[in-house]
């Protein structure tokens, strides 16, 4: 329960905004345009604006199960189902965001190897990096709430330097507008859902938010920058390259970066891939917060002791992905449960919520 939460350990309601953001502005911003193009084209830009619109309706039916309930999600199923079969559900999400962890982590370090390290050794690079994840979630979520703002505001001239690309481009690849059927746009949404990951954290650290009423048009906030954000990207990378190059281009949004020269660096890109390595930092720490919190909350284990046993299974299950088809298949696999939670499991959790709400008002009265 939220109550059970002392004031020292909650954070300003305004830093939902930087948490929401820096979940959704991870991994998948590097690579999303060539999967919503495939699916519509050079109208998939419209498609991430149903995304971005889907998302507030969640959001705000995430919040109003975490008023009802007066907690986090598993206070909601304890509500709904009764404390057994909610802690069952519950305890699925531990392997969830230690699956998430994995596939962004995984992903990073293979950005690191294609393009500036090729004989970089995965579980070292692991290793150093989840012993820091360890470190800063062992200082509690307010340093984990640090480290998103920090994560967003320090690298956020990378997203202005990309209008050098503007020059480049030809922005009438994008015309005509609605060649694509309603079909097409919707595929390419779905498509779109693995780098809009990350709001349903907001079920896990409500508890943790001062006057949490407040902090309701700052988690929108977050989802809209992060929707502009990927709108910009998108219509200068589909400015920039045709729909075949495109295609054959895993990380466009690094590619585009390689066009950029200053007189004191030759290839930008090591300074944007360097500079990532910030920007998943928070990703992987909430995760493993997420993850850690509910061991805790389920099972009665220290929450610094869960996190070091999850660290140990994603250093493991890291290591142990090296090849790109067991990359690809990992984050499939995250994207579709992910989006198959929000989309499905979300809304009916809230028309189970409301129901409960109505049954029991409805008892108290009889």
């Amino acid at each position: 329960m939220s109550s059970n939460v002392p004031e020292s350990k909650k954070i300003s309601p305004f830093l939902v905004f930087f948490l929401i953001h820096s979940m959704q502005s991870g991994i998948g911003i590097l690579g999303f345009q060539r999967f919503i193009a495939k699916a519509a084209g050079y109208d998939a830009w419209m498609s991430i604006i149903f995304t971005g619109l889907v998302i507030h309706i969640l959001l705000w039916m995430m919040f109003k199960m975490l008023k009802i309930a007066n907690g986090d999600l598993t206070s909601i199923h304890t509500y709904v189902l009764g404390k057994k079969i909610g802690n069952i559900l519950s305890s699925t999400f531990i392997l969830y965001f230690s699956l998430y962890a994995v596939t962004v982590l995984r992903s990073y370090i293979e950005i690191v190897q294609v393009w500036m390290f090729p004989e970089l050794r995965t579980f070292w690079f692991a290793l150093a990096y989840l012993l820091l994840v360890i470190y800063i979630v062992f200082g509690g979520f307010r340093t984990v709430a640090g480290i998103a703002f920090f994560s967003v505001i320090l690298p956020l001239y990378i997203a202005g330097l990309f209008i050098i690309i503007i020059p480049y481009a030809d922005f009438t690849n994008l015309l005509p507008i609605f060649d694509h059927s309603i079909k097409e746009l919707l595929l390419a949404s779905r498509n779109m859902s693995f780098s809009l990951l990350g709001f349903e954290t907001l079920l896990f650290f409500y508890p943790f938010i001062q006057q949490p009423e407040k902090s309701k048009k700052w988690a929108h906030f977050g989802v809209l920058f992060s929707i502009i954000l990927c709108i910009y990207l998108a219509i200068l990378s589909f400015g920039y390259f045709s729909e075949e190059q495109l295609q054959k281009n895993v990380w466009p949004t690094l590619t585009m970066w390689k066009i950029i020269k200053m007189p004191f660096v030759e290839r930008f890109e090591y300074i944007g891939i360097t500079n990532w390595a910030l920007i998943i930092l928070p990703n992987i720490c909430i995760c493993l917060w997420c993850a850690s919190r509910l061991a805790k909350q389920l099972f009665s284990i220290r929450q610094k002791t869960s996190v070091l046993f999850i660290a140990v299974f994603c250093l493991i299950a890291t290591s142990l992905l090296s090849t790109r088809e067991q990359i690809n298949f990992l984050t499939d696999i995250t994207a579709k449960v992910a989006f198959y939670f929000n989309i499905i499991y979300v809304p009916l959790l809230f028309a189970a919520t409301l129901l409960a709400k109505k049954v029991k008002s409805r008892a108290k009265h009889t």
